[in-house]
């Protein structure tokens, strides 16, 4: 992969973002801001799930009058989500907030978009502006309404790609009018390929961090392939200094999704455990799906190493798609053969399988913490089990060789 690009750093609390930084983890509450104990409450569920940083809505006098007590009670830097209300991004401020999620587009009078950055300014606090494919035509004036429209009917994504230019020109000339420099953009839409398109054409006209995102991506089931598809290309391209995935769900499902995107791209160091499992094919003998999720769950809730666990449903690629791995089990015909480290350790019933795997786990991070073994950074040679008989009892060939 390509390095990522350096752009200019800001600090969002004590959270640096841009940079030389690593890639920084956001979401947003769900609820009212105003309903302080929900508020926190979830806000601290987002930062135990792996989010640097929070967003909540400030619409209402009543949200940033709440602030001050979510602010204290928060792990992680909050950003107050400002719209239409130049007053709430002031008062936000002023409660403390680490950073304005600004729309210069919804605030039209120059005066008090130039108030806010002149208090950001004095307070050492960033602002993030940006455009999205959803709020980028214009809405007041209608015969400019109408201009962008029409012109939409053409080239779709290149008009849609020069409004958003001339957008984001517009917004970061008032920033730079004031003097004012630690911004952060967005420009998001719901196709994946326009997000490709625009924050790869904006990191080439600015330096400035950005964050990235794919607008109303929808639930997780549809929404974790249109957002990677986006994020994982640019990321993947060194593009991109913090990101929100967005789900129409749970935020932890967000903050989940992209601690795993920056950990599969290398990114971001895993704290937690890794699995890895075989996928369906026809070679499987016991009930691979439920053992699965099974382990999944319970390493999730039990370890708190990034210990690498493989799952794998027969002795044909197993050995293989697993070396590297700390504790590993192959299972076919009724039972399973757990390895640690490439050192066969037991072999267990069905019925066993899951409790086996789990004591091995506890077991080797056990002594991972006592400074007795090392987690695998390289590969781990496993010579794999003898063959499993068939079901009239011929035992087929070892196309693994050891």
């Amino acid at each position: 992969m390509p390095p990522r690009k350096k752009t200019r750093q800001v600090s969002v609390g004590n959270v640096k973002l841009g940079g030389d930084a690593p890639v920084v983890i956001q979401s947003m509450t769900s609820g009212y801001t105003w309903e302080v104990d929900k508020c926190i409450d979830e806000v601290q569920k987002l930062a135990r799930a792996g989010a640097d940083v929070v967003r909540v809505a400030v619409p209402e006098k009543k949200d940033t009058e709440a602030l001050r007590h979510v602010l204290a009670a928060s792990p992680v830097p909050i950003v107050a989500d400002v719209h239409f209300h130049f007053q709430r991004a002031l008062e936000a401020i002023e409660a403390g907030v680490h950073k304005i999620r600004l729309n210069p587009g919804n605030i039209t009078d120059r005066k008090q978009v130039l108030k806010v950055i002149a208090a950001c300014k004095e307070r050492g606090i960033p602002i993030r502006v940006g455009v999205n494919e959803g709020g980028i035509i214009e809405r007041k004036d209608k015969e400019l309404r109408a201009r962008e429209k029409s012109a939409l009917t053409g080239s779709y994504t290149a008009e849609l790609m020069r409004i958003m230019h001339e957008k984001l020109d517009e917004y970061i000339r008032i920033f730079d009018e004031a003097d004012y420099h630690d911004i952060v953009i967005s420009c998001k839409s719901i196709d994946p390929r326009i997000v490709i398109d625009a924050y790869t054409s904006i990191s080439q006209r600015h330096d400035y961090p950005l964050h990235l995102g794919v607008t109303h991506a929808g639930p997780p089931e549809t929404g974790r392939i249109r957002s990677i598809a986006a994020l994982g290309t640019l990321l993947a391209n060194g593009i991109g200094d913090t990101v929100r995935i967005s789900y129409a769900a749970d935020p932890v499902y967000e903050v989940e999704d992209a601690k795993e995107l920056l950990c599969c791209l290398g990114l971001r160091s895993r704290t937690e455990p890794e699995l890895i499992a075989c996928p369906a094919c026809g070679r499987i003998q016991v009930d691979l799906y439920e053992l699965v999720t099974n382990v999944r769950r319970k390493i999730a809730s039990e370890i708190k190493l990034p210990i690498k666990v493989a799952v794998m449903g027969c002795v044909v690629n197993g050995p293989g798609e697993c070396e590297g791995s700390d504790v590993a089990i192959f299972a076919g015909n009724g039972k399973g053969i757990i390895y640690v480290q490439g050192d066969k350790k037991q072999t267990v019933p069905e019925d066993r399988m899951l409790d086996a795997l789990l004591e091995e786990c506890h077991a080797f991070a056990d002594r991972v913490e006592r400074g007795e073994a090392a987690l695998s950074n390289a590969s781990v040679e496993i010579a794999p089990p003898d063959p499993l008989a068939r079901p009239d009892g011929s035992v087929p060939l070892n196309v693994v060789g050891r």
